[in-house]
């Protein structure tokens, strides 16, 4: 069904959806500034979808006989408004490449499943990334 390649970078983005949930929710908590309490509602309700984007891809692997991750990429709640909301748009950019190319490598493996999985959760991550673009003046 699915390569190991495939079944690899899916973890892959597991461990990061992990690590984004985390870093959105505790960045939510922490925020300061003028704009703190409207950015922090964005990063929490943001920090849910990147968190049911794990379940999502979490379930997709056991079904495919994986074993899912629990552990995510290191999480980076540090810095300023402006600091948070550029680290947040790179994530989402990252997130945006590594999913085009699980897409590409299911249809070219035939597991239209795993593509359309990752259909749907590329259109999330792309209005994500344009939350932080709006939210950044960009």
């Amino acid at each position: 069904m699915a390569s190991p390649e495939l079944k690899k970078m899916m973890n892959a983005a597991i461990a990061r959806e992990l690590k984004v949930s985390i870093q959105y929710i505790f960045q939510h908590i922490m925020i300061k500034g003028k704009r703190a309490r409207f950015i922090g509602t964005e990063l929490r309700a943001i920090a849910i979808v990147e968190m049911l984007h794990a379940e999502k891809i979490a379930e997709r692997l056991v079904y495919l006989g994986e074993v899912p991750t629990t552990t995510p990429d290191l999480v980076d709640i540090t810095g300023s408004e402006q600091e948070i909301l550029q680290k947040d748009l790179a994530e989402e950019a990252y997130a945006i490449e590594l999913y085009k190319k699980i897409i590409k490598m299911a249809n070219d493996e035939g597991d239209s499943t795993t593509r359309l999985l990752f259909e749907q959760i590329l259109a999330e991550e792309e209005l994500h990334h344009q939350t932080f673009q709006t939210l950044l003046g960009e």
